[in-house]
């Protein structure tokens, strides 16, 4: 990869997050000569972002950093079809009001990482509905539809893999990239917008926007794309055995984000360092070629650097402290996600199966029973082997009961 002018793609191409540019020295001149607006689409399909999509967000943050204008483009109208790329089937269809509460949610995700206003270099947030929703069907399809070719269309990945799997594409579907591209057009004719970017699945969608500007009468528009990470053991950045790793507080505490990336593999400690932090790269160097157990103090850095960005400094050491209480001192931390039941079931007994999966330890109860029958789980740091064990008020401690997954994964049951 070139040896980059400008300070954005310098920072970006020494902390690994491009794949793919369409111009090079195209955008890195832009960027040299002219405050950039760029952008990156998020569709409303859930109430919070998760964790694959903040190497999108750190992008953004970048642009911002070294002086040029990110806009976060909020899906309220691609939302009503869903991104077919890569999808074995039609996503669910939202409602409206399902989108706007997810809308509501999404937006919260930013603030932490982006500074949001009306100046030149202030940050937007924009919704396409405000351009998609009003569209006429027939006017849309003669001055826009007109430039797409069909052919085209279906020698991209995002769609040929799916029809080689002989699984449906509908037509509500095959015209998500077609307003993805039309959204790049309209964001470049109300803000300046020159360049896409997002994940290298998009590559094919975003280039549809640079053909659909050249053909509209757009100056010369631009696509950067970011590699889709996983675990070096191949794990989906995101997620874990009990879900997304959501960045909203509500939806997952700063207690158990901090956990997720404190269990970060050791292969990725350097990549996640450089990916997800500001730390500067001299730091990140000397972290990363810690070995032996050393390894963890890089990996509690890193968790700690990637929740205060999220959640704060005082969330993030407050987690971190928690760790090491509970971890290293073996002590009982009030710090530790808790979940409370009615005192009169605690009386009568709550089966220890279906108390963990309501404690978020375990999706089902069948899942539960192979924790248990593994010899993982401890009621007060005590080993249970009988999965018909029963809980009640005889196991609190401390007013309340320590329940455990493993060595990491703990959760307090008191009584309401």
């Amino acid at each position: 990869m070139s040896a980059f002018k400008s300070d954005f793609l310098r920072v970006l191409s020494e902390r690994g997050f491009i794949q793919q540019i369409s111009d090079e020295s195209g955008l890195d001149e832009l960027f040299i000569t002219e405050t950039v607006t760029a952008y990156i689409g998020f569709d409303a399909t859930a109430k919070s972002l998760h964790a694959g999509s903040l190497i999108q967000i750190m992008m953004l943050h970048w642009m911002q950093q070294t002086g040029h204008r990110p806009i976060a483009l909020m899906g309220g109208g691609t939302s009503m079809i869903g991104d077919p790329s890569f999808k074995d089937e039609a996503r669910k269809l939202l409602t409206p009001e399902g989108i706007e509460e997810n809308l509501a949610g999404i937006r919260r995700n930013f603030e932490p990482y982006l500074s949001f206003g009306e100046g030149p270099k202030d940050a937007l947030m924009v919704n396409n509905a405000d351009w998609l929703m009003g569209i006429n069907y027939v006017e849309f399809l003669r001055d826009v539809g007109r430039h797409f070719s069909v052919n085209r269309m279906l020698s991209f990945d995002s769609v040929k893999l799916r029809l080689d799997r002989e699984q449906s594409l509908s037509f509500l579907e095959f015209n998500y990239m077609i307003l993805q591209a039309y959204d790049f057009v309209e964001l470049n004719r109300r803000y300046g917008c020159r360049m896409q970017m997002g994940g290298s699945d998009q590559w094919g969608n975003i280039v549809n926007g640079i053909d659909l500007g050249h053909r509209m009468g757009a100056p010369q528009l631009y696509a950067l794309t970011s590699p889709l990470l996983t675990t070096s053991s191949g794990a989906k950045m995101g997620k874990t055995a009990a879900g997304a790793v959501w960045l909203d507080a509500d939806m997952m505490s700063p207690w158990d984000f901090w956990q997720y990336w404190r269990n970060t593999e050791d292969a990725d400690v350097g990549r996640f360092l450089r990916l997800y932090t500001v730390l500067p790269l001299d730091e990140i160097s000397r972290l990363a070629a810690l070995g032996g157990a050393e390894i963890n103090d890089a990996k509690k850095v890193l968790a700690t650097e990637v929740t205060a960005m999220l959640h704060g400094r005082a969330a993030a050491e407050e987690a971190e402290e928690t760790a090491r209480k509970t971890f290293e001192e073996g002590a009982l931390s009030e710090n530790l996600p808790t979940i409370e039941v009615a005192g009169s079931e605690l009386g009568d007994g709550i089966g220890l199966l279906a108390l963990m999966a309501r404690a978020g330890l375990a999706g089902s109860n069948s899942e539960a029973r192979r924790h248990v029958k593994g010899g993982a789980v401890r009621i007060n740091d005590t080993v249970v082997s009988d999965e018909r064990r029963i809980v009640g008020e005889s196991d609190l401690a401390g007013g309340v009961v320590k329940l455990s997954l493993g060595r990491k994964k703990h959760v307090l049951v008191r009584p309401a």
